[in-house]
């Protein structure tokens, strides 16, 4: 390693322990490696624009969350949230259940935990406090967990994020993220039964059965959008960007037609709020792109493979250790950031060592959402924090046992890669490498 790198590294540490944002800490120590290196300082804005620019699967990012937005400015979510309660409400630790089976559905819109944490989150939440049977410390902690499953659920912002690193294909990613998110889901609802019984938490108000068909004719729109998006994607209909666009088409006529919930005075707020998050991430991209030139110069990647390769790790020890280091990454850093900065060092790696791409880029995912749950920074810990103003403490109090859940699953998906590879392989997909499913 260079003595330029070596001040690139410093300065990134050091810029984000004093609290700097990671984009502008990430841009400013990749420019200084420049600058000590005697290369051109207009790389950076090269490496930028190129790799913004050349890229067409990025623009799936500020749609997504665009549409995201706008479901959760009309009544899409709590059409979602009748539906819900109608259907599991009614068992033990019912809402408890519908946060979790709401968030499975919400997933297949949004593609943001964040999204799903502040908008559905703060409704849920509401629900589960006023019913008097829950703590509000336990509501927010089971709706934080719940909001981990948006990204895993197609579609998913991280997983286009890894797509961009990786090459791996964003169509068969989406696919792969179903098993696992059905598995978090099945995960979650176990923990929230052993917690109901344990607390002796009452049984909610059960919906008659016969509202249940007109609940459900009400829901019709909003559960439609997920099936539009897959059918396009995989139909062939459209690419992932086209069908994110189209996502944001379709959440606005069902808001503001369908459900005449969405004011044009409302739609300029929305458009103001998904500006300010795409130029977020966009950030964070630009400060990745240009931090990734400075590892492929330095041959980091190659140098990192090597390595792993010349001490004859197994595969699955391999995938077992990026888990326990991604866990611990998750307790201080973004998922953006892991996947941007972090995981292009281990990808020749997987390669290398005949690990399958969407298996691996799946497992990743996981991990991040995770890591946006765990203390100290839990980033949805954070967020329903302020939609909410329940105290920090009290949220993490209760999100152990979801932790310990999610991490189950997380496990189950990496020892069984089937898990995640199942459905793929349905659409004709060909895994490579030992862990091929």
């Amino acid at each position: 390693m260079s003595v330029a790198f070596l001040l690139c590294a410093g300065a990134l540490f050091f810029l984000a322990a004093i609290g700097m944002p990671i984009a502008y800490a990430t841009i400013l120590s990749s420019v200084l490696y420049l600058a000590a290196s005697g290369q051109d300082l207009g790389i950076a804005g090269e490496q930028v624009i190129y790799g913004i620019y050349d890229s067409f699967v990025l623009l799936a990012v500020p749609l997504f969350i665009v549409a995201a937005n706008i479901m959760n400015a009309g009544t899409v979510s709590e059409k979602l949230l009748d539906f819900c309660v109608a259907l599991v409400g009614r068992f033990k630790g019912g809402l408890g259940h519908v946060n979790v089976v709401a968030n499975l559905i919400m997933s297949g819109m949004s593609g943001s935990a964040v999204a799903d944490a502040a908008g559905l989150g703060k409704v849920i939440i509401e629900m589960m406090v006023k019913s008097g049977h829950y703590t509000r410390g336990y509501a927010a902690a089971i709706t934080a967990a719940a909001s981990t499953i948006g990204p895993i659920v197609p579609p998913s912002i991280p997983m286009v994020l890894y797509a961009l690193v990786s090459d791996a294909s964003i169509g068969y990613l989406f696919l792969g993220g179903v098993g696992p998110g059905l598995l978090m889901a099945i995960m979650l609802m176990v923990m929230n039964a052993y917690m109901s019984q344990r607390r002796g938490f009452a049984t909610d108000e059960k919906v008659p059965m016969a509202k249940i068909p007109g609940i459900t004719v009400k829901a019709f729109p909003a559960l439609l959008m997920p099936v539009i998006l897959l059918w396009g994607i995989y139909g062939g209909a459209t690419t992932p960007t086209e069908a994110a666009a189209l996502a944001a088409v379709y959440a606005l006529f069902a808001s503001a037609v369908i459900y005449r919930a969405l004011k044009l005075s409302a739609l300029y707020g929305v458009m103001l709020e998904s500006l300010r998050a795409s130029a977020s991430v966009g950030l964070v991209i630009a400060g990745a792109l240009i931090l990734n030139y400075v590892v492929a110069s330095e041959g980091i990647p190659a140098l990192l493979a090597g390595v792993l390769k010349g001490i004859d790790m197994s595969p699955m020890v391999f995938m077992l250790c990026v888990n326990l280091l991604l866990l611990v990454l998750g307790c201080f850093l973004d998922a953006s950031t892991i996947i941007l900065v972090i995981i292009p060092l281990f990808v020749p790696t997987c390669r290398a060592l005949g690990i399958d791409l969407v298996y691996f880029g799946v497992v990743i995912v996981v991990n991040c959402m995770i890591g946006l749950i765990t203390p100290p920074y839990g980033v949805v810990l954070f967020v329903i924090n302020g939609v909410t103003g329940i105290p920090l403490v009290e949220i993490i109090k209760e999100i152990l046992p979801f932790l310990i859940g999610l991490v189950i699953a997380l496990a189950l998906m990496t020892l069984f890669p089937d898990v995640i590879l199942w459905l793929p392989k349905t659409f004709g997909y060909q895994p490579t490498g030992f862990l091929a499913g």
